[in-house]
């Protein structure tokens, strides 16, 4: 997960400007500053730039690979930028070195715990943000009032989501209860109800389409991979050219999500496929390796999707993971048993699985619209 960077575009007269916000990240501060074309705005505290100096495009290329952008669209008919209602996002101080050794004992006291690299990365990033938050005040000055205050005053203000707020709350609560016998009661922490959203599904033709997309026999071959197996983007990165068992038929799923192997069903078509790719490309280690071997990068699996989305003339804003719920969807309306699914998937809860049926068309579309008797 990269360092989000918002761009709040606001047209004044003829000119559009940007104004940009961020937590404070000292690479995207030294970044920003190397720019000539960017300036800092001491009223506003926050970089702007002028699109006709600076184009989001040269912006985007500056920062490949460091951060990802946020664009939040206002056209405000104010000719001072200094009326506008429209302000960046509260801008968080830098921790001081007493903070900055408790986040790093949290993240040694998770390290010994095993958790994965990516849950470290993010609980150790909400828990800065937090305590960036209270800046004026040591980890044994919070209080439950403080709790609320960042709840409102930060996540809420900055319409922030709910399954970011609930990522804040697990990594402070761990926090308090592992490292700190502290008065705060982490479970006033508000957390908000819990959000019941359909996952996207394409339709088959789309899949075809997005899967044919690529000239590249290494980029086919990925894509390829995640939705006839149902993978998830680091199940495939991880996998070595061990794991595809072709006399057995099966890929070998290792230490995925919540540290399970699972075994998944390996179609002939892309057997056929991965052959032609293995003669091509010759793997050492993993099935598929960056140019300079060792794991494909997940920053250019997810290029390859967008460029497979251009060719294929595909507008929606398709993910990685909309392939595996497709997957799991398409298996669903050939009939395939929900139990056997929640296998496939890796899921440790029915309930989980359970959310296909209600994306399933198989039985819908066999409902009789009351309009069509008008």
């Amino acid at each position: 997960m990269y360092p989000i960077i918002y761009l709040n575009r606001q047209e004044i007269g003829l000119k559009t400007f940007y104004y940009v916000s961020f937590d404070f990240n000292r690479i995207i501060y030294q970044l920003f500053k190397s720019l000539e074309s960017v300036f800092w705005d001491k009223h506003e505290k926050c970089w702007v730039f002028d699109e006709a100096h600076c184009s989001l495009k040269e912006l985007y290329a500056h920062f490949e690979g460091k951060a990802d952008f946020v664009l939040l669209e206002k056209i405000l008919e104010s000719v001072e930028y200094k009326k506008a209602q429209l302000r960046p996002c509260h801008f968080l101080e830098p921790l001081d070195s007493d903070k900055e050794l408790e986040i790093q004992l949290f993240i040694r006291y998770l390290t010994s715990k095993r958790y994965s690299p990516n849950t470290i990365k993010v609980y150790s990033d909400s828990l800065s943000t937090f305590l960036r938050f209270f800046s004026t005040k040591s980890i044994l000055e919070i209080s439950n009032d403080d709790l609320i205050d960042f709840n409102n005053n930060y996540i809420l203000k900055n319409n922030f989501s709910g399954s970011y707020q609930n990522q804040v709350v697990n990594a402070v609560k761990l926090f308090y209860s592992a490292i700190h016998h502290h008065k705060i009661d982490v479970e006033l922490i508000h957390r908000p109800r819990r959000e019941k959203l359909l996952p996207n599904v394409l339709s088959k033709e789309e899949v075809k389409a997005i899967l044919e997309a690529p000239y590249n026999l290494k980029h086919r071959a990925m894509l390829a991979m995640i939705y006839s197996c149902g993978l998830r983007r680091s199940e495939l990165l991880s996998l070595t050219k061990f794991d595809v068992d072709s006399k057995r038929m099966v890929v070998i799923i290792r230490m995925a999500k919540g540290k399970k192997d699972r075994i998944v069903p390996l179609s002939p078509k892309i057997l056929t496929l991965l052959r032609d790719y293995y003669k091509s490309y010759n793997p050492k280690e993993f099935l598929f390796e960056g140019q300079s071997g060792g794991k494909y990068s997940e920053k250019s699996l997810e290029n390859v999707l967008k460029q497979s989305l251009f060719k294929a003339r595909i507008e929606k804003p398709v993910t990685l993971h909309w392939l595996r719920h497709s997957y799991a969807t398409h298996l669903l309306e050939n009939g395939t048993d929900l139990r056997y699914i929640q296998d496939l998937l890796g899921h440790k809860s029915s309930k989980t699985t359970e959310i296909y049926t209600h994306v399933s068309t198989k039985n819908i579309q066999n409902i009789r619209s009351p309009f069509d008797d008008l």
